[in-house]
């Protein structure tokens, strides 16, 4: 019950931040400073919930780690269906402070929204928006991946995928209002409008479609390492023989290790 009240929770702080800096403060601090809000939001749950659930706050990245053989395929449907719950409730308390200002319209606003066409923030066609939320949504999950590897420097993945997110913001507000998170997309859609809503199939098939496919190429870049190809509980089992390994190459050869 933990991880799941943990992905809710990381969920509900991503949106709540992220889509209401975009909401309550993209005026005073433009998309940079949305961009900034989400990618710090993301870096501080990673630090904060990480070592309950993982802290993946996203279905495209808890497909990928599925399919990359890092996350139990049984656990998946709960996973995705906390975030998206917590993507809901954050986008109901941004709705309700959000009206306490005269005159506030979540469907003439977007309510942070994401879309194409009229609906995208540069009016990009429904290709741009196909191709940037896919391209990026496979950054972003190849980075998780690249991030929490077995070989990565611990205690630093909360940095790479906060930065690598902020850049996503920063490249593609202007095409789709930036999805790469099939949860985020959901929550704001269901307040900003049936015109939102129409659109919101583009922003949940595509990310999907980026995580599963940034699983495929990190799996075939990963394929000759077979420690990394393990299922998780057998590859912390592995780690001790591993470490053993490690430290007699160092007794038997120092300068070499």
């Amino acid at each position: 019950m933990r991880p799941y009240l943990a992905e809710f929770t990381g969920t509900f702080v991503l949106v709540l931040c992220g889509c209401g800096s975009a909401v309550l403060a993209a005026d005073h601090i433009g998309y940079a400073g949305v961009a900034l809000s989400f990618g710090f939001a993301l870096m501080a749950m990673i630090y904060a919930l990480g070592p309950i659930s993982g802290c993946h706050l996203n279905p495209a990245v808890t497909l990928g780690l599925t399919l990359s053989r890092k996350f139990p395929a049984a656990r998946l449907p709960a996973y995705v269906a906390t975030q998206v719950l917590g993507a809901i409730v954050a986008s109901y308390v941004l709705y309700l402070i959000a009206q306490g200002r005269p005159g506030f319209d979540a469907v003439a606003t977007g309510f942070a929204s994401n879309g194409f066409d009229l609906r995208s923030p540069g009016h990009y066609s429904l290709a741009s928006a196909f191709i940037a939320e896919f391209v990026l949504t496979t950054l972003l999950v190849l980075t998780i991946l690249g991030a929490t590897d077995l070989k990565a420097p611990v205690g630093f993945a909360g940095l790479a995928i906060g930065a690598v997110l902020v850049v996503i913001h920063l490249v593609s507000i202007p095409v789709t209002n930036t999805s790469v998170n099939p949860a985020h997309s959901i929550g704001p859609a269901l307040f900003a409008g049936w015109a939102a809503v129409q659109q919101l199939w583009l922003f949940i098939v595509t990310p999907l479609l980026g995580g599963a496919f940034a699983a495929g190429l990190y799996g075939s870049m990963r394929a000759l390492d077979p420690v990394l190809q393990m299922p998780e509980r057998q590859a912390f089992q592995a780690l001790p023989g591993e470490t053993e390994q490690r430290l007699e190459k160092a007794v038997n050869a120092p300068s070499k290790f």
